[in-house]
Formats: C-alpha cells, structure tokens, sequence
C-alpha cells in the first residue's frame, strides 16, 4: 500500500506543476461529442484570445501554425469528454478541496512561461488550458493523474515486437530515412495483424541481421513510466501497433503484437520509478484510451483526425504517429 500512497503524494504535490447523418449538423461544427456540437466559431473565439491574451499564440500566428492551436482545442474537448465517464466508470473523483485550493493560486493565469516553448507540443497544449475554462482544465488534469495513480502499480503488457529503421547493432547499416521507416514499419504491422504468428520469423531473420526484437517482452508499466505514456500500454490484447517511443530522439520504429495486457493485481519490480508529474498525466491520458469507445463523436476534417497513437488529433491519415490494427481472426479482449 505504501507506493499508491506514494503517487497520490506525487498529485498532491504535483498538481500545480503538471506539464506548469441524424442529429446535429456538422456543417458549422468543429466537434459534435455525444450530442453536443462545438461550433467553428466556438473555437475561433478561443484563437482569438489565445492571440490577444498571450505571446506564444502570437508567435504560433506569424508562423502561421495556428492550425496547431485549433486541433488542440477540438482535442481537449473530446478528451474532457472521455475522461469525464472514464472516471465515473472507474469511481475516480475530483478533490474539489484541492482543485479550489489550486484556484486560488490559478497555475493557469497568466502568460506561457517561455521555459514551457521550448517543447512545442506541451507549449500547444498549455496554451489551449490557459483559454479554456481553469476550473475544468485541472479537473481534467486531476482526474487523469489519478487514473494514472489507481493503474500504474498493476498495469503490465506482454508483447512480441520488431524493430525498423534503427542502424545495425554492429553499425554496418545505417538508418533508414524517415518516409521509408515509416511504410515499411506499417507495412509490417498489417503484415501481422493479418498473420501474428509472422512477427516471430521476422524476429528470428533480424536477429541474424543485428536488428532489435524480442518474443515475450513484459514490462510493467511501473518499472518504465515513460513506455506508459505510449500506444503500448493503452491498447488490448490481440492487436498490432506500429509507433516511434521517442520520435524526437530516436528515428526507430517498433512493430509490436500486445498477447496480454493485464491490471489484475499489483506487479512485482525491484526497478520500480517514480513518475514525473509530466509522465502521471501522460499516462492517465493514455489511460483514456480504451474508454473513447464509450464516446460518440465526430470531428470536422478541417481539424484532422483521430491518432490513436498519439492520442491526439492529426492533420490527416497520412501524418499520423503510427497505426493501430486488430490481429485478424482474434477474440476481443476485456478491457
């Protein structure tokens, strides 16, 4: 019981530094979420006072990427969304004495603190809480880290995987470029979604070949907080991904096939890590993932589209982070 209590101490001291057809139409809707329609104008007027009300927005507008902004915002509408029945579902609630007492200093008033934009898909993101509505936007905070805090001592994957586009262990190959890394590694993603047994003879032929792979990988999402964040950990068993774990750091693509994924009983470590308040919020919307289901939306194509495995919205098909599939033939797994 000690280490829950231990990442509940981490919210608590955290939470003010975290990342600190039929119906409606969707003609004049960015978003219509369960019914409800966030309107284009609704979201222009956010951009509007995200470029009178801070700087950052300013510089994003003479850069022209306030397309950034405004996939943000429908972004944040239907994750407030999701995250709001994933806890009902989950009996997690907000201390609404803690969010008050975080009112009061408001970590959301206020300019973008210019050390936030040096990273620009955490900047985007703050910037969009900074126009929203405060009190939501740290509900919506709170209630992801504890998500995080009630499933990262239990959660654990089991997976067999390949990689792409790394160089060589023994430096013979080099990387390859980008645009191929990327087709080949969702090449091979259908390839085993529509065959899961393939994944290990691809394992077999690159380890002769210095390439990375493993068959019957575990990791715990508690001895690795920042896989936690990923696709890896947010999808069931019986599915295939094809991502990049740190696509700004590192060109490899990995190529998995999830065989479990389990949140029955506490994981046993001796390589435990506490998360960063950064990683608790990764990994409570990560979280979400299998809870967008419950939800019925619709998103204008001027504002993208859904990326399951970056949890966010993209410009379109072709410029999401990775591809998620089901492996053909396979029962569904529980959640």
């Amino acid at each position: 019981m000690g280490r829950p209590r231990a990442l509940i101490a981490v919210v608590a001291g955290a939470f003010l530094l975290s990342g600190c057809g039929a119906g409606p139409s969707q003609v004049s809707a960015a978003a219509i979420i369960d019914g409800k329609v966030t309107s284009i104008d609704q979201v222009q007027a956010l951009l509007d006072k995200a470029v009178q009300e801070q700087p950052y927005a300013k510089q994003l507008a003479a850069q022209h990427k306030l397309d950034l902004v405004g996939r943000e915002i429908v972004r944040q509408e239907l994750l407030h969304a999701v995250v709001t029945k994933a806890a009902e579902k989950e009996k997690v609630t907000a201390d609404q004495d803690a969010i008050g007492a975080a009112m009061l200093q408001d970590p959301l008033a206020g300019a973008l603190p210019q050390s936030v934009t040096q990273n620009q898909d955490s900047a985007v993101t703050q910037l969009v809480w900074r126009v929203r509505d405060h009190r939501e936007a740290l509900t919506d905070q709170y209630l992801e880290q504890k998500l995080a805090i009630k499933y990262l001592p239990t959660l654990t994957v089991n997976f067999d995987y390949t990689t792409v586009g790394a160089p060589s262990a023994d430096g013979t190959a080099p990387s390859t470029d980008p645009a191929t890394a990327r087709a080949d590694a969702i090449a091979k993603a259908r390839q085993f979604a529509a065959d899961p047994k393939a994944v290990q003879g691809e394992i077999q032929s690159g380890a002769q070949a210095g390439v990375e792979g493993n068959v019957g990988t575990q990791v715990p999402a508690l001895s690795s907080p920042q896989d936690a964040t990923t696709v890896l950990f947010g999808v069931p068993a019986n599915t295939v991904i094809a991502f990049q774990p740190n696509a700004a750091g590192n060109p490899t693509w990995v190529v998995a096939v999830v065989r479990q994924r389990a949140t029955g009983k506490a994981v046993a470590t001796d390589q435990a890590q506490q998360p960063t308040p950064d990683q608790l919020g990764g990994i409570g919307i990560r979280l979400l993932q299998p809870y967008l289901g419950d939800v019925d939306y619709r998103i204008n194509p001027r504002y993208g589209v859904w990326d399951a495995v970056g949890m966010d919205l993209a410009p379109n098909a072709n410029a999401t982070k990775g591809l998620v599939l089901p492996v053909q033939g396979a029962a569904p797994a529980q959640q």
